[in-house]
């Protein structure tokens, strides 16, 4: 029994209490947060996840974290891709809950960290199994050479309860490459913020993509309320390319 015990404190000290026993959870602790953040594991952010990444480029993801109340920021990363930070997201008006797809290199945890107002982040994770490979071979865009011709190209649709007009869901899709940079040959080419407006040109969120979301992002914002049309998406890649499109309509 002492035996197990002290097996048990080696282990909460090489992965910092993570619950899913992975070792590089302190690094990624170190490497994106503060030295005096604090961070605690939270149930109530809910990440759902594949329980297998049939397709290591488009893994799906979403995640909510409405039970925390108000949402300052969310940063999303995963422990074993080469690229571990995924996206950050400030919800703004929007719910702090988001559906995307990303790149994944092999099986790994994924973590969904938000901070609140009272400074304090909250983690949730999943763990998805993988074969891999999705951060290092090139997209199909990027393979066939189709990419500059429907490049930033915005498409879009609006979902919502067409009897109470609440819970808004607005899905954009932006045609990207969305380059690693870890292909030979293949200098990293991604998108790297995006902002939606509403119609009075007030910020709605704002995004902020990077390497490892899949190809042709797709992202999925939700609403309490419809906002005010008609609604805009701005933004730029890493090589200066603008984003510029009404969407929602």
């Amino acid at each position: 029994m002492a035996l197990a015990v002290g097996h048990s404190a080696a282990s909460d000290t090489l992965t910092g209490g993570d619950p899913l026993g992975s070792m590089q959870w302190p690094d990624l602790k170190r490497q994106f947060f503060e030295s005096n953040a604090t961070t605690e594991f939270d149930a109530r952010i809910k990440v759902t996840v594949p329980l297998f990444a049939e397709d290591a480029m488009n893994v799906p993801v979403s995640f909510d974290a409405s039970a925390l109340g108000r949402v300052e920021k969310i940063v999303v990363l995963v422990d074993r891709n080469p690229i571990r930070k995924v996206l950050e997201f400030i919800p703004g008006r929007a719910k702090p809950s988001l559906n995307f797809r990303f790149k994944l290199e092999q099986a790994s945890p994924i973590r969904v960290a938000a901070l609140t107002p009272d400074g304090v982040w909250h983690v949730g994770y999943a763990f998805i199994e993988a074969s891999g490979g999705g951060c290092t071979v090139p997209g199909a865009t990027r393979a066939d050479g189709s990419w500059p011709q429907t490049l930033n190209k915005v498409a879009s649709r609006v979902f919502d309860e067409k009897a109470s007009r609440r819970d808004t869901r607005l899905r954009v899709q932006v045609s990207h490459p969305m380059d690693t940079g870890l292909v030979s040959g293949i200098p990293a080419f991604y998108i790297e913020e995006l902002v939606l407006q509403d119609g009075d040109k007030a910020v709605l969120a704002r995004l902020y993509p990077f390497e490892p979301i899949s190809e042709n992002p797709l992202f999925s914002f939700d609403f309490d309320q419809p906002p005010k049309g008609p609604m805009s998406l701005q933004g730029r890649d890493n090589n200066g390319n603008r984003i510029n499109a009404k969407v929602g309509n």
